[in-house]
């Protein structure tokens, strides 16, 4: 497998980012799928790798199946932010979600040729990785989302703000309004999986978007695991093996 870090300034951030690439070795034939990672809550862009995630995908990334850019979040900057106001705290979220389709979309293509672009995220990931598939649908493809903590006004992020930055980047909010054919028909093209679990906080979370979504003809794959699956990355390795 080859391991390949890039840091970079951001425009749409005003900072420098920090990005690790996993492909196959000879990645200049056959890359093979991207996928955009995102980290957990205030996480780093490492994080896929300390928790064994890159270790659990190394036979799919080794026969090229998928190429994983696991990127830096914003998540202390925004959402996290206790230091700023609940209107700084999204308009940072918006920024990042530009930096994502702006820069690391066009930054994979230019070593990637694959048509297709889909992300992936536990957690909190989970949430930037569905919500970048939402609000992009023209650009990724698919969508997989383990434990998605998707319910930003119970989480309590924002005080009650509410704009336009915070309606957007809250897919519970947005997606019932969400009324555009051809973006609807494009979403019902795309494949969007949630992957929970019986233990999981995030369950019905999960239930309520997956309830969303069919509600607006979307084929979302909704897989609940049983046993004693929870929040945690020995489930996500799991599931990422299956179903990324």
């Amino acid at each position: 497998m080859r391991r390949d870090y890039y840091q970079q300034h951001s425009g749409e951030l005003g900072r420098n980012m920090e990005m690790l690439v996993y492909s196959r070795w000879d990645a200049a034939t056959d890359p093979g799928l991207p996928v955009i990672v995102f980290p957990t809550s205030q996480g780093r862009f490492y994080e896929f790798e300390d928790k064994g995630m890159v270790r659990a995908l190394s036979g799919k990334i080794d026969a090229g199946e998928i190429q994983l850019f696991c990127v830096d979040s914003v998540d202390s900057e925004s959402w996290y932010n206790r230091n700023v106001g609940p209107d700084w705290r999204v308009a940072r979220q918006e920024q990042y979600a530009r930096y994502i389709a702006n820069e690391v979309v066009p930054f994979i293509q230019y070593r990637n040729w694959n048509p297709k672009i889909v992300t992936a995220g536990c957690s909190f990931g989970g949430y930037h990785a569905l919500n970048m598939a939402l609000k992009y649908p023209w650009t990724f493809s698919g969508c997989l989302s383990m434990s998605g903590a998707f319910d930003m006004e119970k989480l309590n992020f924002l005080d009650g703000y509410h704009d336009q930055n915070a309606y957007f980047n809250m897919p519970m909010n947005y997606m019932p309004n969400q009324h555009d054919g051809a973006t609807l028909d494009r979403m019902r093209q795309n494949t969007y999986v949630l992957a929970t679990g019986v233990h999981d906080q995030c369950w019905n979370d999960n239930e309520r978007m997956a309830a969303i979504l069919r509600g607006k003809g979307i084929p979302v794959q909704l897989h609940v695991w049983g046993g004693d699956t929870g929040h945690d990355w020995p489930w996500w390795q799991q599931q990422a093996q299956q179903y990324l």
